[in-house]
């Protein structure tokens, strides 16, 4: 036995990557080619492809083929479901962790929406910014009246998990030490508390069962 190492494609001309991506939609006798599909059966993997196209749609237009896109699904429910993901995961998803026993979609699905696994992140996190919640010297402005409902929305849940780095800040543990995070209120709606990111944070299942609705510094 001795060490080789795997074929390096930068050479492989445009015409050799389409004609592989043509070859597989005929093995498969469809009409188009995920990515994921792709990746099971083709020579190259996807990542050469979309790397020299720039997306896998550009792949399947030069391969003659219908694009793909689950156009049922929504940004918004995708992006859920990264939260969710890096809930669950307690760090940033990579490309392999969207398994079907953690994520609704595969990775496949957003590079598919937004040319790439890094451009779908990047996306993620412009959503999540750009939904930022009022603060809350604003909210105290008018104390009568409340001004943010309940319920955590997702895209606040984005904020409150990456400011604090998907641990529970009481106790410091994270999905790898086996544990279930919570975005929670801080001061208890029930007492007044808003749903706006000063008054959000992350807890683990135990703490927030601990915590019983008393209010924390």
């Amino acid at each position: 036995m001795k060490f080789e190492l795997e074929p390096h494609h930068r050479n492989v001309p445009d015409e050799e990557l389409i004609a592989d991506v043509k070859r597989v939609a005929v093995a498969l006798g469809k009409s188009s080619v995920t990515i994921d599909k792709y990746n099971e059966r083709g020579q190259f993997h996807s990542t050469t492809l979309t790397r020299r196209l720039g997306s896998w749609f550009a792949v399947l237009e030069r391969a003659g083929l219908e694009k793909t896109r689950n156009l049922h699904i929504s940004n918004e429910e995708m992006f859920d479901n990264l939260v969710e993901v890096w809930l669950r995961l307690g760090r940033q998803p990579k490309y392999n962790d969207l398994t079907k026993a953690v994520s609704k979609f595969s990775s496949g699905t957003y590079e598919k929406r937004f040319g790439g696994w890094r451009a779908a992140l990047e996306a993620f996190v412009k959503w999540a910014n750009e939904g930022e919640a009022p603060s809350m010297p604003e909210v105290q402005a008018k104390v009568a009246t409340r001004k943010t409902p309940r319920n955590i929305n997702w895209r606040l849940r984005a904020l409150v998990l990456m400011r604090d780095g998907a641990r529970c800040r009481l106790c410091g543990a994270n999905p790898a030490s086996g544990a279930t995070l919570h975005v929670d209120h801080i001061k208890p709606w029930s007492k007044g508390g808003e749903t706006v990111l000063e008054n959000l944070q992350i807890l683990c299942e135990a703490c927030n069962i601990g915590k019983s609705n008393v209010e924390i510094g």
